[in-house]
């Protein structure tokens, strides 16, 4: 497991990673990139737990999101199993377990004040913290997607399961999309990635 670990996630965060899953007993598992959730966790019919976690993510987004599903089983553990997956409980253990990997031996400089904002009341996913989310995503792997803040008014792009949407006018933080097919709003998020239509 260490060897797999060491590809994944920062150097130096390997050993207290280790020291927490084998506290635990847990078994992580790399999936394919899955387009609706970084990671997940669950109870396996054999008692034992296990954590998913998509492959194609950066060595931070990959340990923030380690940490997240470890704190799922923590919580549980703690609280019982019908506290809220992401109630008060997961909160103050996710950010007790993250607390000792908030240093620049394992996070750049320039994502401490981001991660250290967003740990004082963190949410479900990192991904709706469009601050972080945008910082996150200057260590992802280049591609040929853009910025929904940057996609000028009118110009249409589309996501990757097809659908088609026009650029609208941005709301308060977010941003108004019509879906060219059904002409139905919806709303995105300003670090969503899309590919533009020529």
């Amino acid at each position: 497991m260490q060897n797999e670990l060491q590809k994944y996630i920062p150097t130096n965060a390997v050993l207290p990673v280790l020291n927490l899953l084998e506290r635990d007993d847990l078994l992580v598992k790399i999936k394919n990139e899955r387009k609706t959730r970084h990671g997940d966790y669950r109870k396996l019919p054999n008692g034992k737990h296990q954590i998913t976690i998509n492959s194609n993510l950066n060595t931070y987004r990959f340990l923030i999101t380690l940490i997240h599903e470890i704190a799922h089983l923590e919580a549980f553990k703690a609280y019982g199993t019908f506290i809220k997956p992401h109630g008060l409980e997961w909160k103050q253990t996710f950010q007790h377990l993250m607390l000792p990997f908030l240093n620049p031996k394992i996070f750049p400089d320039a994502l401490l004040p981001l991660l250290a904002k967003h740990f004082k009341n963190p949410k479900a996913s990192s991904d709706t913290d469009a601050s972080l989310a945008l910082a996150l995503k200057q260590f992802d792997e280049p591609n040929n997607k853009t910025f929904i803040f940057e996609v000028p008014l009118g110009v249409s792009f589309k996501l990757y399961n097809g659908k088609v949407f026009k650029m609208g006018e941005k709301r308060v933080k977010r941003y108004e999309c019509i879906e060219i097919k059904t002409g139905r709003l919806y709303l995105f998020n300003p670090n969503a990635e899309v590919e533009l239509i020529n």
